[in-house]
């Protein structure tokens, strides 16, 4: 082999050892986070984005409903209850209307449409956000959950079935017969199953306080969770002021008493 011919091979070798290290060492700084992730290559069409799913959660689910708020772990403030005062104050105060003539289903509509139009008639919405750990079948029917009762505190496990379904029931916080004796009589039937179908009007609560609760208004009756009043009065106040509803006297007395001790 010629002297030419050995400096030629000698400096192929040196390239060849040239170049391993150099991808030796580039790969060691990457691997010790010396060197940065490339922005564009990040982002570019061969990135890969992960997200976590949860299919059992504690956190009450979102509704697919317009309300945006869980009413069993939302709390009033003074800022709330301010807002309510003055609202209150804006409401026309005379007596009820007779009720001759109530229909629930004639005056508010089928119990229960859908008239968001999401898909889900209102009752599995109302479930699907105030319960947890929801079990579905299907996109929409809730089959079972945990409750616990805005009214009362209580934890309820909730079944679907022929005799465990009643245990949570789906309340309106102005009843129906009392929205139709205080002004709903002058709605018309699209506004009236629009009151009866509003997330902010319905609460899910144990059976027995419903039962009790019947048709009653601040006057006759209140939660006996008192931590949850506040809250309480004031979506009365404001489903009334949406709505254009009055206040009966002793009414609008019972909701001022509450909202000062708020």
């Amino acid at each position: 082999m010629t002297s030419r011919r050995r400096r030629r091979t000698r400096i192929s070798l040196t390239s060849v050892l040239v170049v391993l290290a150099l991808a030796v060492g580039g790969y060691a700084l990457d691997a010790t986070g010396v060197l940065g992730p490339d922005a564009d290559a990040a982002a570019g069409p061969t990135a890969v984005a992960t997200a976590t799913v949860g299919t059992d959660s504690d956190a009450p689910e979102p509704s697919r409903a317009s309300s945006p708020t869980n009413p069993t772990v939302s709390t009033s403030t003074d800022t709330d209850a301010a807002d309510a005062r003055a609202l209150l104050a804006t409401l026309p105060v005379k007596g009820k209307a007779p009720g001759t003539g109530y229909d629930r289903t004639g005056d508010f509509g089928s119990a229960w449409i859908d008239v968001d139009h999401n898909g889900c008639d209102t009752r599995n919405d109302v479930l699907a956000r105030d319960l947890r750990r929801i079990a579905r079948q299907g996109p929409c029917k809730v089959m079972a959950g945990t409750l616990v009762s805005p009214y009362t505190g209580a934890t309820i496990d909730f079944v679907r079935g022929n005799t465990t379904s009643t245990l949570v029931q789906i309340d309106h916080v102005v009843a129906l017969e009392n929205a139709w004796r205080t002004g709903a009589q002058q709605l018309s039937q699209s506004e009236r199953e629009a009151l009866a179908n509003d997330p902010s009007n319905l609460f899910a609560v144990d059976g027995r306080s419903n039962s009790q609760k019947r048709s009653g208004d601040a006057a006759t009756w209140l939660p006996a969770n008192t931590a949850f009043r506040c809250t309480y009065i004031e979506h009365q106040v404001t489903v009334k002021a949406k709505y254009r509803l009055w206040v009966a006297p002793a009414e609008r007395a019972a909701m001022v008493r509450v909202l000062d001790a708020c």
